[in-house]
């Protein structure tokens, strides 16, 4: 039995409040922002060569259905969008500001300017030489019937209201964590607008994806044990209602020395440590669009504003800069920046091939319907100076793939591609993105699906997440936990848990 059960639950998992409280960063300063939400950090840490998923029998230590995806009613009616909201608007100090004031100035972003007045961001504000909306430089789809939810109130009469937001899933992405431990990885919570259980042309999802820093970062990843053993033994814990307050703790109270999840510097905010963001899945309308946003906090004098800002989707090149036919400005040095990124893209691995691109490129959408973002579309079958330089490189490099095939996995590391585009898509070098079935089209967890677990009714995960990408992130996981490699260069005692400089003790680690 491996050694982290050490720290398994033995009875009630006792939280305590968290100790550590947060001041907002400087409103002026850039927020330290990830270019790669879904692929970063310890994730793309090699563990013994090309990726090999362990079986389910060699896997029986952790749930992921209890330590990295949990999707329970029972535990999920815990956490309410209200709470979210009105959280984040206590945390930015501003008096009077309000969760429904700050979830309406947000949506109202979506509608042309000058909008309902309410004083933020409009769809339009960067307009394209020709005059249409854009968004860093790309076109930008507005206005947004999205934006409609500016004029209506999510948390009134929330069983019945058809404007309300339900908690669909919690989610573990530990595996995002910084690989000298600055952070301990991502952790999510995602909301469903309620008419979109029953129509499926109105749905919106958002999801509050928080960064969480790592309050002990002279001991690097060591400093993040807390964290991972909390997760851990979630699995062992069988009474739901004890897991739905233990992580109701963990994501607006924190634990024994952590900061709580739900944090405006965890959501865009900060600038002197690593942030996250606010993604929604957007399909209140025929076309379906997943947008990016940073809540930030921005004084002048005494006078201060915090609201959620539109921002570019990362790991997300506009589809127009992989086109034979179409131009634009920055399409000469996307060539030659994206070609730098041949090797990373190569890799025989279907879990650790990656790109690094500067925001620049990145659109203000990722459209998963037509062919916007559809990059092996608009890469074509024809010359051009891209396809080139692209075939050089792998030349170079002695590879079979083709130009095409590093274009189209670079499409699955985009939002579009990832959630529908790339589904069932052959990537060369005998490597195919995960297939899923039709009740997951644009989602990885569906308010319009449901299941029974073990305890009772669950929202559906896709077949995706559960046969590909939950199966590492829990060989991950546990392998953190053991120190096998690629974390068994830690360090012996302290990062067992028993070293004089190891954090406060952990929740359910008696």
């Amino acid at each position: 039995m491996r050694s982290f059960f050490l720290l398994a639950v033995t009875g009630v998992m006792a939280l305590s409040a968290c100790g550590v409280t947060e001041e907002s960063s400087p409103a002026s300063a850039t927020p330290r922002v990830s270019l790669h939400p879904e692929r970063r950090g310890i994730g793309l840490l090699p563990m013994g060569g090309p990726q090999a998923l362990a079986s389910p029998a060699q896997m029986s230590l952790l749930d992921s259905r209890r330590s990295l995806a949990v999707t329970d009613e029972v535990i999920l009616s815990r956490f309410s969008f209200e709470e979210v909201m009105n959280r984040l608007a206590e945390q930015s100090g501003i008096p009077g500001l309000t969760g429904l004031q700050l979830y309406q100035e947000w949506w109202d972003s979506q509608r042309a300017a000058p909008g309902l007045g309410l004083g933020g961001s409009h769809c339009n504000d960067q307009p394209l030489p020709d005059g249409q909306p854009g968004f860093n430089g790309f076109a930008y789809a507005c206005p947004r019937e999205e934006g409609r939810q500016a004029m209506e109130n999510p948390f009134d009469s929330v069983d019945i209201n058809h404007a309300a937001y339900v908690p669909i899933g919690l989610f573990n992405r530990f595996d995002l964590a910084a690989e000298d431990g600055s952070d301990c990885g991502e952790y999510r919570i995602v909301f469903a607008r309620r008419s979109g259980i029953a129509n499926p042309r109105s749905r919106n999802l958002i999801a509050f994806e928080g960064v969480l820093p790592n309050p002990y970062p002279e001991q690097g990843l060591r400093g993040c044990r807390g964290v991972v053993v909390f997760w851990a033994n979630l699995s062992q814990e069988p009474d739901p209602a004890v897991r739905a307050e233990a992580l109701h703790r963990f994501y607006f109270e924190g634990l024994d020395g952590y900061p709580p999840v739900i944090h405006i510097d965890h959501l865009g905010n900060a600038s002197d440590h690593a942030t996250g963001q606010v993604r929604t899945n957007q399909f209140m309308q025929s076309t379906w669009m997943l947008r990016e946003f940073r809540v930030r906090k921005r004084c002048a004098g005494d006078s201060c504003v915090m609201r959620f800002e539109p921002d570019t989707v990362k790991t997300n090149p506009a589809g127009v800069l992989f086109s034979a036919k179409l131009g634009h400005l920055l399409k000469g040095d996307f060539t030659n920046v994206f070609a730098s990124q041949v090797a990373a893209l190569a890799k025989a691995d279907l879990l650790h091939y990656t790109m690094t691109l500067e925001d620049r490129f990145d659109s203000g959408q990722s459209n998963s319907s037509g062919t916007e973002n559809l990059y092996v579309y608009q890469f074509g079958n024809g010359t051009s100076p891209l396809k080139t330089q692209l075939q050089q490189e792998l030349i170079r490099m002695g590879s079979l793939l083709t130009p095409a095939q590093i274009v189209a996995r670079a499409q699955t590391l985009s939002c579009a591609g990832c959630h529908q585009l790339s589904t069932n898509a052959n990537l060369g070098g005998g490597l195919t993105w995960p297939n899923k079935s039709k009740a997951y089209e644009f989602v990885h967890v569906s308010e319009r699906t449901m299941e029974e677990g073990p305890d009772g009714r669950r929202y559906g995960l896709s077949e995706a997440l559960t046969g590909t990408f939950l199966p590492y992130r829990r060989q991950l996981m546990e392998a953190f936990l053991d120190q096998s490699p690629p974390f068994h260069l830690l360090g012996g005692a302290q990062a067992a848990g028993d070293g004089k400089d190891t954090p406060p003790r952990t929740p359910g680690a008696h």
